[in-house]
């Protein structure tokens, strides 16, 4: 072989290298990014698992008191029956939700009643799934940045060329509810 033979061979085979380290290293993240997102979702599936543990507890605490509140009483415990761990991603997002939601109107309806609110044992489960509830959101922003940057990995070249191969597809988000994105009113009202 001459001497520009070697070096246009050698040109080839470096493209090529170059090529199969880009390919490799864009691989390799995206593997890794997936890792954080299924290590992201455990957290929050652990944190709902406590939340659902926690319900029944709570309900029980008030259901003697509340007896003709027994609508909301029944609405949180429709939603923890409604939870699935083994459930897709954005169905168990849509059963989080609805469990916030009676939650939160739960806590709404215990405001009313003082002696309830200041029994030692709601209160402490108040605080409890509060806690949970704030842990849960923390969790879901941090499941959706992952998500987020897995998607636009993959919808980056040179990942967009191997997505196809590897059948790699966009993750949902663990989507707010309605409630929590909405635009809080900023009027006052005038007499």
């Amino acid at each position: 072989m001459t001497l520009p033979e070697l070096a246009a061979l050698f040109a080839v085979a470096l493209v090529f290298a170059i090529a199969g380290f880009t390919l490799l290293s864009s691989y390799n993240a995206v593997v890794a990014l997936r890792q954080r997102i299924d290590k992201a979702w455990s957290n929050i599936d652990v944190a709902l698992k406590q939340r659902h543990d926690q319900l029944p507890n709570l309900v029980a605490a008030v259901r003697g008191v509340m007896a003709f509140e027994q609508d909301v009483v029944t609405e949180v415990t429709r939603a923890r029956a409604a939870y699935s761990p083994t459930a897709p991603i954005p169905d168990q997002a849509v059963i989080s939700d609805a469990t916030s939601s009676a939650v939160r109107t739960l806590f709404a309806v215990v405001e009313n009643y003082p002696d309830l609110k200041s029994h030692g044992n709601v209160a402490d489960l108040q605080d409890e799934i509060e806690r949970l509830e704030a842990m849960i959101a923390d969790r879901r922003e941090l499941y959706n940045d992952q998500v987020y940057r897995y998607n636009t990995r993959i919808a980056q070249v040179p990942a967009a060329l191997l997505a196809p191969i590897f059948g790699w597809r966009a993750r949902e988000f663990f989507a707010a509810e309605p409630a929590e994105t909405a635009r809080p009113d900023t009027s006052l009202e005038r007499d």
